[in-house]
């Protein structure tokens, strides 16, 4: 089977380092070397949206980000970030932020500054930090770095020494809605200067907190400064499942902030990223003496 989530990678990778450039669906067809149609059709299932709504998201998100912690022209953030005009950007921005940009750099860039001298430990909602050193950490909302609309979450580092200390960005909710179902979570992750390990996670649990499946990321895990990307973990809902945990996990030093979390059911051929793996439980003990090969 072809895997399309090293495609999806590849294009919005190209995506966010060229959104000041042009881009065109034939052109990121090309990189992904798809037919435009084929390409047009795995980005939308793999995403939820096209690759054209996808970079103009994008491009309004970073603008956003322009008005509140730059002092360039409306103009020149319009332009750079390739709407023909200001009034074409103003239109577009309206959509989404319910406001002119001139209007949302005035009444957000004065909210922003208040909130940020009165809450400087701000706590997130649905979210709580744990982990093996979780006082080493901080976690909150960011809106300067931005992947969709108007924030993100981060979890950085904070006085962290040892490799091995890491934290977690989590919440946990009850699994009745996906009991027998194969779920998948996705989420878009940008990281910066990660020296051992940061990724997403995702586990399920009985009514006696035992775990049924598993994934952490371990085995592709983010390091160093990447740039947002989308990534995802799929597993099981067993039938005595009770709980699923899930959040972002950053080991050792550094900055991740994650956004846009979407929880969707998929059919039995998509694999899953479980790493729980257990064997089939057997009749009788074997090899007590060590001496059958493998």
């Amino acid at each position: 089977m072809y895997d399309y989530d090293i495609v999806i990678k590849k294009i919005i990778m190209y995506v966010e380092e060229n959104l000041h450039e042009p881009l065109t669906l034939e052109n990121l067809a090309r990189q992904s070397n798809f037919s435009k149609y084929h390409f047009h059709r795995i980005f939308q299932s793999s995403v939820g949206m096209t690759a054209t709504e996808y970079i103009r998201m994008r491009r309004l998100a970073n603008a956003s980000a322009a008005l509140l912690y730059t002092g360039e022209r409306i103009l020149d953030i319009a332009l750079y970030y390739q709407f023909e005009s200001q009034e074409a950007f103003t239109r577009s921005f309206k959509e989404v932020y319910k406001m002119p940009p001139g209007k949302y750099r005035k009444i957000m860039a004065d909210v922003l500054k208040k909130r940020e001298e009165s809450y400087m430990n701000t706590k997130v909602k649905g979210w709580f930090l744990s982990g093996s050193s979780p006082y080493n950490y901080e976690m909150g909302i960011d809106h300067e770095v931005v992947h969709q609309g108007k924030a993100s979450g981060y979890l950085k580092s904070k006085s962290v020494l040892d490799s091995t200390e890491f934290a977690t960005m989590m919440q946990s909710f009850k699994a009745n809605q996906f009991v027998g179902k194969r779920i998948r979570l996705s989420c878009f992750i940008r990281t910066e200067a990660v020296d051992t390990y940061a990724g997403m996670w995702m586990r399920v649990d009985d009514a006696m907190e035992d775990v049924l499946q598993f994934d952490n990321m371990s085995n592709r895990p983010i390091k160093g400064d990447t740039n947002w990307n989308r990534y995802s973990i799929v597993l099981d809902v067993p039938e005595r499942s009770a709980v699923i945990s899930f959040g972002i996990i950053l080991s050792g030093q550094g900055t991740v902030w994650a956004d846009q979390f979407t929880f969707d059911e998929v059919d039995v051929s998509t694999p899953t990223t479980n790493l729980e793996v257990q064997g089939e439980l057997l009749d009788e003990p074997v090899n007590l003496s060590f001496d059958d090969e493998i």
